[in-house]
């Protein structure tokens, strides 16, 4: 693991690691008794989502889906309204299918073992390290990010850590090492990832047990490291969002089964930068009259790949017949404000513009 210390990773430096990992680690509350399922659970949704976000989805999420079984047995649509908010929807619709896996084929009960928890749907081997590790205490690594930066700045290692022969190295040198206590080792490393071996060249080097072993810090190119790939330029899309509403409601629109925010509920949008003057042209000629318009705040949302420019406009219409309340040609439905708070998933990009949709106008 460590080309840097003697031996790999001698037993002190081990024991430096996991006393500092016992005296500071925080209080979450997926360590708390941890159990296979918990621990899935919390490795999925900290993919991409900060800690302190991800606690209050936690509790709600295990209270309505309490085991696999229950998960397995979920609609999605309901599924996907609890895991609203935390994005990269992909990630809980593989959850069920795993859970689905593990019910039929598995009898209802989680595995802990390495190499049965990598052909589920959706686990990969930093999130089957971690279970196998954590509930199973099977010795394997958990190598994520965080341990990559640990381990690059650790042995002042220029390898890519984008490049799969990097993180095949250093799981092989991890896995060389691995104490008795592997759950409690893979923890104390993401620990030391999140709260001290910071990003962006700015850790905390004098509260790490591992100050004086490090070569980055030694040779002071910590800002350096890691080495990686620079990330994509995001494709922009311009998009122009209108929050129709009337006495009937306000105005959804389901998105495709494929693609981005697959089967996820959205505020209908027409594609580019649109003038006030082509919005009202364009809801008059699917059928509707505009009593009111407004102009409201612009906002811009993130994805990983793509990045959405979005205009907005509020569009107060006049009381609609029941049979416009489905409009099959523009995909657009009528629901009640309350119903969106409870019913249908909305992603966050539109979380800007919820203030406007959940509220009687």
């Amino acid at each position: 693991m460590l080309p840097c210390i003697e031996e790999k990773m001698r037993q002190k430096e081990i024991d430096n690691l996991l006393n500092w990992y016992y005296a500071n680690a925080r209080k979450l509350p997926w360590r708390e008794n941890p159990n296979a399922y918990g621990v899935w659970v919390s490795e999925i949704m900290l993919q991409q989502t900060r800690v302190e976000a991800v606690k209050p989805y936690y509790k709600r999420f295990l209270e309505k889906y309490p085991d696999v079984l229950a998960l397995a047995e979920a609609k999605e649509e309901e599924l996907l309204k609890y895991w609203e908010g935390l994005g990269y929807y992909n990630r809980v619709r593989n959850m069920q299918k795993a859970a689905i896996q593990i019910r039929d084929m598995h009898k209802g009960i989680f595995p802990t073992e390495y190499e049965v928890l990598i052909e589920l749907a959706g686990i990969g081997p930093y999130t089957a390290g971690a279970i196998a590790s954590i509930a199973g205490d099977e010795k394997v690594p958990a190598v994520d990010g965080n341990v990559l930066r640990i381990m690059t700045r650790l042995n002042g290692d220029y390898s890519n850590i984008s490049e799969p022969a990097t993180i095949k190295k250093i799981r092989e040198e991890l896995f060389a090492c691995m104490p008795e206590c592997a759950g409690d080792f893979n923890q104390a490393l993401m620990e030391l990832g999140a709260t001290v071996c910071l990003p962006n060249g700015e850790p905390k080097c004098e509260e790490c047990p591992w100050k004086s072993t490090c070569k980055a810090k030694k040779r002071t190119i910590i800002s350096e490291l890691p080495v990686k790939n620079k990330p994509q330029k995001r494709k922009v899309e311009e998009r122009t969002l209108i929050l129709l509403s009337g006495s009937n409601g306000v105005a959804l629109r389901k998105r495709p089964v494929k693609g981005l925010l697959a089967g996820m509920y959205e505020i209908p949008a027409l594609e580019g930068y649109r003038s006030e003057q082509e919005v009202l042209e364009y809801v008059k000629e699917i059928g509707y009259h505009p009593l009111h318009v407004k102009k409201i705040e612009d906002h811009v949302h993130i994805f990983s790949h793509i990045e959405w420019h979005m205009r907005a406009f509020l569009l107060r219409i006049d009381e609609i017949s029941d049979s416009m309340k489905t409009d099959t040609a523009n995909d657009f439905f009528f629901v009640e404000p309350e119903e969106i708070m409870v019913k249908y998933p909305l992603p966050s990009a539109f979380a800007p513009y919820r203030k406007y949709i959940e509220t009687k106008k």
